[in-house]
């Protein structure tokens, strides 16, 4: 079914499935602090999953449209397949096919493990970032190709997120001194990949569900192409991910060695992130990453 932008929620559905008329809608479950989530069921018992948000956030729908897109041709498990997205006059949408929820396989970890360093060895770029820019959570997430991931990660990472941070007076001087001076030494700091992986790009335990059949799905991604350790780095900043998840991807895609020393300076990242977004409460976790690697 070919997704595409309609200039209403009614028009799209009526696109997607003629003859076949919404006939009811629910909570959908979840859906974070960013979006509302609802199910639409069809007349003929056919149920889709809704995300709507603010009318001026369409293109934030439109590029996770496109990021699960990606996720799907590379991710051997589950990724819902997005169907439509647009705005109508008071709102913005996404349509997204709808997965039920079940309860993990006992082998639930150790293949979700091995799916996602499948799909960092499988989704190959020929440079560092995405075909454009998206979002992670609603911040703005620039995706300018660059031919070095130091390059790539100090520019549109971590310099494009403290820029955010001081012009919204979240950060004085002292925290852009000091993730300049990163920046500066950034080589030194990271290790460039072999080839730049497809990424989840926002892969924490909030970003993935159970399906009917309990394997992993992965949802509400950031994606772009860059170093497969940024992934793996998220997954550890809220904690969630059993151990023989990360046994089974070093067995499917070892890691090169000193990883751990590596892993808090990628998740600077998701912290300036989450300074921008939610505030002054994850100031204390920048500064202390900041002082590690200055």
């Amino acid at each position: 079914m070919p997704i595409g932008e309609y200039s209403s929620l009614s028009g799209a559905l009526e696109a997607l499935f003629p003859g076949d008329p919404p006939a009811g809608r629910g909570p959908g479950g979840g859906g974070g602090c960013i979006n509302a989530v609802s199910k639409i069921t069809l007349q003929s018992g056919r149920i889709v999953f809704l995300k709507e948000n603010s009318r001026a956030l369409s293109l934030m729908f439109r590029e996770e449209a496109r990021g699960l897109a990606a996720l799907k041709e590379a991710f051997p498990l589950n990724v819902p397949e997005p169907l439509a997205w647009g705005k109508d006059n008071s709102s913005s949408f996404l349509i997204l096919e709808y997965i039920g929820s079940g309860a993990k396989r006992p082998e639930f970890w150790e293949s979700f493990g091995r799916a996602l360093a499948q799909m960092h060895r499988k989704g190959r770029g020929e440079g560092f970032g995405f075909e454009r820019d998206n979002f992670i959570g609603s911040t703005l997430q620039k995706n300018d190709r660059m031919g070095k991931w130091t390059d790539f990660f100090a520019e549109n990472r971590l310099l494009f997120q403290a820029g955010l941070a001081r012009s919204s007076r979240l950060a004085d001087s002292s925290v852009s001194r000091g993730i300049e001076s990163i920046c500066r030494r950034i080589g030194n700091l990271l290790p460039e990949p072999d080839f730049p992986s497809l990424l989840h790009g926002d892969l924490w335990s909030g970003n993935f569900m159970v399906d009917e059949g309990g394997r992993a799905v992965l949802i509400d991604p950031a994606v772009y192409y860059g170093h497969r350790e940024a992934d793996l780095a998220m997954t550890e900043l809220f904690g969630g991910f059993n151990r023989n998840f990360y046994r089974a991807y070093e067995e499917e895609f070892p890691l090169t060695p000193g990883y751990d020393g590596r892993r808090d300076l990628y998740n600077l990242y998701h912290m300036l992130n989450h300074l921008n977004l939610f505030g002054s409460s994850y100031m204390g976790s920048v500064r202390s990453i900041i002082s590690r690697y200055c």
